[in-house]
């Protein structure tokens, strides 16, 4: 009895029904980032290895375990699928120098994969879309994206949203916040001896 092949678990097909509805958030998306002078950047599914180790960082969950990374046998060069396109983005405007004279308002969208255990709301392959505002200097850039943000939630008809913003302080907040967090750190380690 010969079994049915399915596709990769945590990897999920999108039928006609469901596309059209993903067909018409990307029209959105799309209009919404044209309409702050975005264009379009497409790169590679496949990436060097070396590309997000080096970008992401050697010591993260992502690298050391979550991502789809195999050696080509045809030329032993480790390849990776792309667990994020913000690397890759980066790479293709170095390499064809576009950044040459003028910033870059650019934005992708597409299939990213995460060699993950598969559970609710967390595939192998996932859709992700992002927008890099490259040689921008100063606080400028960020406060368009937020408002960049609230404007899509008002177009997708998102209600209750509420946005929380996060900092990780100044180098010297940093530099004092690491040192208490090793202190205590010592100080936990030596009443559990």
């Amino acid at each position: 009895m010969s079994q049915t092949i399915q596709a990769v678990r945590g990897m999920n097909d999108i039928l006609p029904d469901e596309a059209v509805l993903w067909e018409e958030l990307e029209e959105t998306l799309r209009s919404w980032l044209r309409s702050y002078g975005y264009r379009n950047m497409r790169t590679p599914l496949l990436e060097p290895t070396a590309l997000f180790r080096r970008a992401i960082g050697e010591a993260t969950d992502i690298v050391e375990k979550e991502m789809y990374s195999f050696v080509d046998e045809l030329n032993g060069e480790a390849l990776t699928l792309r667990p994020e396109a913000t690397a890759s983005t980066v790479r293709a405007a170095i390499q064809h120098n576009l950044l040459y004279g003028n910033p870059q308002r650019l934005y992708y969208m597409g299939p990213m994969y995460r060699h993950e255990r598969p559970q609710k709301g967390r595939y192998r392959q996932f859709h992700q879309v992002g927008a890099e505002a490259l040689g921008y200097a100063g606080p400028d850039v960020d406060a368009e994206l937020l408002l960049m943000c609230a404007r899509l939630w008002d177009d997708l008809g998102l209600r209750d949203i509420k946005l929380q913003l996060n900092s990780i302080g100044s180098p010297d907040e940093r530099a004092q916040h690491r040192n208490e967090l090793v202190a205590y750190r010592g100080c936990s380690t030596a009443r559990t001896r």
